[in-house]
């Protein structure tokens, strides 16, 4: 009778673990993540100029990727869906934090838009000025003497009390001090202007003295004409030839889409250069569900160092290409290299 009661017991027990197993499952964190196909996003929502909206028909948009914390249930549906991909913590963040990942992803949002707005009024013949911020802080090293104070996101404005034009005029002067020398930097952290007062050290790749952070030029546009562009949570720099297009649109009050639906993604440097992006084929899934007629794809170089260091990489448009047969979807993928590409077939659009 007490074998019976045992074996009940354990049955009980099995089954309460498998239930508990099961839930785990589904709602349990790994450390993984999982992409996918993300929104695609009409600029209309999102860009005003001199304070009016696009009220052209058709629209240029934005696409993304979705990124969703996994659990072992997603992880084991993602294996199977098309256009969803499993990828480590460290694949996502590069090793950063979650705080730095955010603040890397706004800095580069903000840059990709500070670049298309300068685009876009080059093209219009717009006059505009580029205003120099600072130092924008991309990485603080461990062993700086300045970690815990100046954080990933900051902007460095002075050094010893004296401002600069560049970043390159910014780490000049630092490298003409001593190691060992104290350093009073001015910077500024969530809208609020800061100083903190350490020793230099030795940086470990030109053995130069340093504030021991990683760094590039934080800027801003000023121009007559007033564009605005409300991104939301939106990260990332693969924005900007979108931006620019959808912006120019606005600048020039012409109908370059002539009704249709165009999405596209790749990133915009400052000479007009479209660059390559994470993630397209995710990207041409959600424009075509999205029913677009052109999709845009960065026609990137894929030199003999890359081939070398990633065998079987394929130019983005490639990707995409490869990406849009597998949907049997109707939409053109048009491939860029600059925004005048882009331009030029919208111009001879019908």
């Amino acid at each position: 009778m007490r074998i019976v009661k045992n074996n009940k017991l354990v049955k009980r027990l099995l089954l309460v673990f498998i239930a508990l197993a099961a839930i785990a499952c589904v709602i349990v964190p790994i450390p993984y993540y999982i992409e996918e196909p993300g929104e695609t996003i009409n600029l209309k929502e999102l860009i005003t100029v001199n304070d009016k909206k696009d009220e052209n028909k058709g629209s240029f948009s934005l696409t993304s990727v979705g990124i969703r914390r996994a659990t072992v249930l997603m992880a084991l549906k993602a294996k199977v869906e098309p256009f969803h991909e499993i990828i480590s913590v460290n694949e996502l963040t590069g090793g950063a934090s979650d705080d730095e990942y955010m603040q890397i992803q706004k800095f580069n949002m903000e840059t990709s838009q500070n670049f298309a707005i300068e685009q876009a009024l080059k093209l219009a013949n717009k006059p505009y000025k580029m205003e120099y911020k600072g130092v924008y802080v991309l990485g603080v090293e461990k062993k700086s003497n300045f970690a815990g104070k100046i954080s990933v996101g900051d902007t460095v404005t002075k050094a010893d009390g004296k401002t600069f034009t560049s970043s390159e005029d910014f780490m000049k002067y630092v490298k003409s001090q001593k190691v060992g020398q104290k350093m009073k930097v001015t910077y500024i952290h969530d809208g609020k202007t800061k100083e903190a007062t350490e020793k230099l050290i030795k940086l470990p790749t030109d053995k130069k003295p340093g504030i021991g952070i990683s760094l590039t030029d934080h800027t801003e546009i000023d121009s007559q004409d007033k564009v605005k562009i409300d991104a939301g949570d939106i990260g990332g720099p693969s924005a900007g030839l979108m931006f620019t297009l959808e912006i120019y649109e606005q600048l020039v009050d012409k109908d370059l889409r002539h009704g249709e639906k165009i999405a596209g993604t790749g990133t915009i440097g400052s000479d007009g250069e479209v660059g390559r992006i994470g993630g397209i084929d995710k990207k041409v899934a959600s424009a075509a569900a999205d029913n677009n007629k052109v999709f845009f794809a960065p026609d990137d170089e894929i030199t003999k160092e890359m081939k070398e260091a990633q065998p079987g990489i394929k130019s983005n448009y490639q990707e995409a290409k490869a990406a849009a047969k597998k949907l049997k979807t109707d939409m053109e993928i048009v491939p860029v290299r600059t925004v005048k590409d882009a331009l030029d077939y919208l111009g001879k659009m019908k």
